[in-house]
C-alpha cells in the first residue's frame, strides 16, 4: 500500500507538471514566433527598449500590488478546503476589492513619478510621457492579478492554463503588426493593448466562474488588511527582484548600450523564461499542496524532496538538449545577431540544474507564512547577483553576466539548504543526493563539449549526451510513477472497444 501510494504522489506531481509544462510549451512556441519576428522588425536595440521599458513596468507594478497575486491564492484556498460557498464569494469579492485599489494606486505612482522613472532608465533622450502613457498597464495589471488569483485559489487550473496560452496568442496577433508597421514608435501601445488583451481574456475565464457583484462595503478594508500584511513581504521581495533587474538593465545599457541590453534580454528569455518552462509549471501546483502539509517536519521534506526528483528528473534531458542545440536555437528564434549571447547563455543553463534544487526549498518559508525569512533571503540574493553582475561584465563582458547569473544560483542554493535545515529542519533525501550526482555529470560535460573546435566532435558527443540522459530520466520516471501503467491500460479499453 505504501509503494502504492509513493507511486500515486509522484503520479500527481507528474500530472499537473505535465499539464502546465505542455501549456507552458504552447506558449513557448507562440512566445517562438513572436520574439523571431520582433527581433527580426526592431533589432537587438528595439528588443532592449523593449526590456527596458518591461522591467520598469514590472518594478513598478510589484511595488504597488501589495502581493494580492499570491496572499490571495493562500487565503481563498482555505476557504475552498472548508467547503463554504458562502465565504468563498466574500473573498473573491474582497481579493476583487483591494486588486481594484492597487490597481488605481500603480496608475496614480506610475503617473506622478513618470519623470524620475525616466530619469533612473534612461541616459538618453525624454520619456517621460511615455511612462505616462503606460501607466494603465499597471492598472490592467492588477485586476488581472487579482482574478488569476481567484482561479489559482479555487482550483480552476484548467481556467489559468486557458487564458496564458489564449493571452500569449493574442499578443502575438496583435503587436507584431504594430511592431512592422510603426517600428521602435508602436512599443508603448503594443505593451498597452497586450496588458488590456491578458485583463479582458482572464475576466472573461473568473467572471463566468464567480459573476462580478461588486457592492463597496467598509469592512472591506478592514478585512483584507491580514491578507495584505502577508502580502507585504511579496511586495517587497518583488521590489528588490524587480530593482535588481532594473539595475542590472540599467548599468549594462548604461555601460554597454542598448544592444547589450538587448542581447542580454534575448539570453535571459531563452533561459529563465523558455529553459525554465518546468519550473512556471511546477509552481501551480506545488505551493498549495507544500502549504496543505502543516507542521509535519517528514511529510514537508517528503513533499519537497519528491518535488525536487521530479524537477531533477525532468529537467536534466531538456537542459542538456538547450546546452547542446544552443548554435542553432539563438539564429532560428532570433537572428544572427543574436550569437554573441551564446557564452552568456551556456553559464546560465548550468545554473537551471542548481536552480532545479533550490526552488522547491525555496517555498518553504512562503508555505509557513514566514514573510521575515522569505525576504532576508530574496534580499541576500537579489544584493548578491547584482554585485556580482557588474564586476563579471566589467571583467568579461556578456559572457561573465551569465557565469554571475550561474554563481549567484548555486551560492543561493547552498544558503537556502542551511538555512531551511536550521529553521525548519529540512533534510535532503538520498535519492535527490543520488540523482544530483547521476544527472550532474551530463549537465557537466555538455558544457565542456562547447569548447570544442570539431564539429563532428561536438554534435557526435552532444547528441549521446541528450540520448543517455533523456534514457536515464525515462527510466527512473518509469519506476516511479504509475502514469505508464494507467496510459497502457486505456490503451488497451480502446483496443477492446
Amino acid at each position: 500500500m505504501e509503494s502504492k501510494d509513493k507511486k500515486n504522489s509522484y503520479s500527481h506531481i507528474m500530472k499537473y507538471t505535465g499539464l502546465f509544462g505542455g501549456v507552458q510549451f504552447l506558449n513557448i512556441l507562440v512566445g517562438v514566433v513572436r520574439n523571431k519576428l520582433v527581433a527580426i522588425i526592431l533589432g537587438p536595440g528595439g528588443m532592449g527598449l523593449v526590456s527596458l521599458f518591461n522591467s520598469t513596468i514590472k518594478l513598478v507594478s510589484e511595488s504597488t500590488n501589495l502581493g494580492i497575486s499570491m496572499s490571495a491564492v493562500k487565503n481563498i484556498s482555505t476557504e475552498v478546503d472548508s467547503g463554504d460557498e458562502s465565504s468563498v464569494l466574500h473573498h473573491v469579492a474582497l481579493i476583487r476589492f483591494w486588486s481594484l485599489l492597487t490597481g488605481i494606486l500603480g496608475f496614480v505612482i506610475c503617473v506622478l513619478f513618470s519623470p524620475l522613472l525616466d530619469a533612473w532608465t534612461f541616459s538618453w533622450g525624454d520619456h517621460t510621457l511615455h511612462f505616462v502613457l503606460l501607466s494603465p498597464v499597471i492598472f490592467l495589471m492588477a485586476i488581472t492579478g487579482g482574478e488569476v488569483a481567484i482561479l489559482k485559489g479555487t482550483r480552476r487550473l484548467s481556467a489559468v492554463a486557458a487564458i496564458s496560452f489564449y493571452s500569449m496568442v493574442a499578443v502575438l496577433l496583435m503587436t507584431v503588426p504594430i511592431y512592422y508597421i510603426y517600428g521602435e514608435s508602436g512599443i508603448v501601445p503594443s505593451l498597452f493593448l497586450a496588458a488590456l488583451a491578458q485583463m479582458l481574456i482572464t475576466v472573461a475565464y473568473s467572471f463566468r466562474q464567480y459573476p462580478l457583484r461588486f457592492k463597496f462595503r467598509r469592512e472591506l478594508f478592514a478585512e483584507g488588511m491580514g491578507m495584505i500584511k502577508l502580502g507585504i513581504a511579496f511586495v517587497l521581495a518583488g521590489i528588490m527582484g524587480s530593482g535588481a533587474d532594473f539595475l542590472i538593465r540599467s548599468f549594462l545599457n548604461n555601460n554597454g548600450g542598448l544592444d547589450i541590453v538587448g542581447l542580454y534580454n534575448a539570453g535571459y528569455v531563452m533561459t529563465f523564461v523558455y529553459a525554465g518552462m518546468v519550473f512556471t509549471a511546477m509552481e501551480t501546483d506545488y505551493f498549495p499542496r507544500l502549504s496543505a502539509v502543516g507542521s509535519d517536519v517528514a511529510e514537508q521534506n517528503m513533499c519537497v524532496n519528491r518535488q525536487i526528483e521530479v524537477t531533477l528528473l525532468l529537467v536534466s534531458p531538456l537542459m542538456v538538449l538547450f546546452m547542446v542545440a544552443m548554435p542553432l536555437l539563438l539564429p532560428l528564434l532570433y537572428s544572427g545577431k543574436f550569437m554573441a549571447v551564446t557564452g552568456m547563455m551556456q553559464f546560465v543553463v548550468l545554473g537551471m540544474f542548481v536552480r532545479a534544487v533550490s526552488l522547491p526549498i525555496a517555498y518553504l518559508p512562503l508555505s509557513k507564512g514566514d514573510s521575515v525569512l522569505y525576504l532576508v533571503v530574496e534580499a541576500v540574493y537579489d544584493v548578491m547577483v547584482v554585485g556580482l553582475t557588474v564586476v563579471a561584465y566589467n571583467l568579461w563582458g556578456l559572457t561573465g553576466t551569465g557565469a554571475a547569473l550561474a554563481l549567484s544560483l548555486l551560492i543561493d542554493c547552498v544558503m537556502l539548504y542551511a538555512v531551511m535545515k536550521i529553521r525548519y529542519g529540512y533534510d535532503m533525501s538520498r535519492d535527490v543526493v543520488r540523482y544530483m550526482g547521476v544527472l550532474l555529470p551530463f549537465a557537466l560535460m555538455s558544457f565542456l563539449i562547447t569548447m570544442t573546435d570539431s564539429s563532428v566532435v561536438y554534435w557526435v558527443m552532444g547528441c549521446l549526451l541528450v540520448l543517455s540522459s533523456s534514457a536515464v530520466s525515462i527510466y527512473i520516471l518509469h519506476n516511479k510513477t504509475s502514469l505508464w501503467e494507467k496510459l497502457v491500460q486505456k490503451i488497451g479499453q480502446k483496443l477492446h472497444l
